[in-house]
């Protein structure tokens, strides 16, 4: 990420905050550009830019108030309770994974042993990202803009494992969903390490098609363990692949936001991100 993308990013972070803050308050234009410090021209054109949206949409794509409100049927559709749109098939990303393969037990004992793992760094919309994969798939992609940082934590999930950075094709192909090249994404694969709990709440997430909501009860139930919701909640917090299984479109019953691996405010911006991108479907 340049540093012009990185102080753009910082500011629009720093704005959403602000909406979210105060969103009962309906906050125009001119008052949540005075708060970044820009004129309402620039600030409009960079969020623009940015979200695909005008910072107006933007807020109504983002209010706890619509979240609540999409809390009364599970799964049920930000854009669906602002714009009763529905979503576009291509949206519906779970439908394109093949599968979630799980390591072996061997594996994962043995802390990645025998395991040779590639890793890259990438800009996106929601900060630099490092994404790493095996021969079997992308067993790792988090948000984190200081490189050795990044580096230490994959490690630190393969302690035994050889390291190489190289961006390899399936990287390239789960890199693609930010740039909605949907085309690649039925050839993604993850090969992950976790307990079989784990195993299916990860795989339960991708059940919640961009632009949804669902809260850690409703995963719970979907698993079949309806009392299961804070185990459900520990599993999806040690979710290792960012973005590609969503964790971020789960949210609390009291429609807060709640809590997220790479940073509350990130998922605010994700989820306002997906809905903008629904919305912008749905009209063309």
């Amino acid at each position: 990420m340049s540093t012009q993308s990185q102080i753009d990013y910082n500011r629009i972070a720093k704005a959403i905050e602000y909406i979210r803050s105060n969103f009962r308050l309906q906050p125009g234009l001119d008052e949540v550009a005075e708060k970044i410090h820009l004129s309402p021209a620039h600030f409009q054109k960079i969020f623009t830019d940015w979200a695909g949206t005008s910072p107006k949409k933007f807020l109504q794509f983002i209010s706890l108030e619509h979240a609540k409100n999409l809390l009364k049927e599970e799964n049920a559709s930000l854009s669906d309770a602002a714009y009763e749109t529905g979503l576009s098939s291509t949206s519906r990303l779970h439908d394109l994974f093949v599968k979630i393969e799980g390591m072996s037990p061997a594996e994962y004992k043995n802390g990645g042993k025998n395991l040779t793992i590639y890793y890259s760094f990438s800009g996106s919309p929601f900060g630099n990202v490092i994404t790493a994969s095996t021969e079997k798939g992308i067993c790792y992609m988090a948000f984190e803009d200081h490189k050795e940082t990044a580096l230490g934590n994959l490690k630190n999930q393969f302690l035994n494992a050889s390291f190489f950075e190289k961006q390899d094709l399936l990287q390239e192909n789960a890199l693609s969903i930010f740039n909605k090249d949907w085309s690649k994404l039925s050839t993604v694969k993850l090969h992950l390490k976790g307990t079989d709990f784990q195993l299916k709440v990860w795989e339960s997430l991708l059940s919640i098609p961009m632009g949804r909501l669902s809260t850690y009860g409703n995963l719970a139930e979907k698993i079949g363990n309806p009392k299961a919701s804070r185990a459900v909640g520990t599993a999806i917090g040690s979710n290792p692949v960012a973005f590609l299984i969503p964790c971020h479109r789960v949210i609390q019953s009291s429609g807060n936001i709640g809590g997220y691996r790479w940073g509350s405010e990130r998922k605010q911006l994700i989820v306002g991100w997906e809905s903008s991108r629904i919305y912008s479907e749905n009209i063309t």
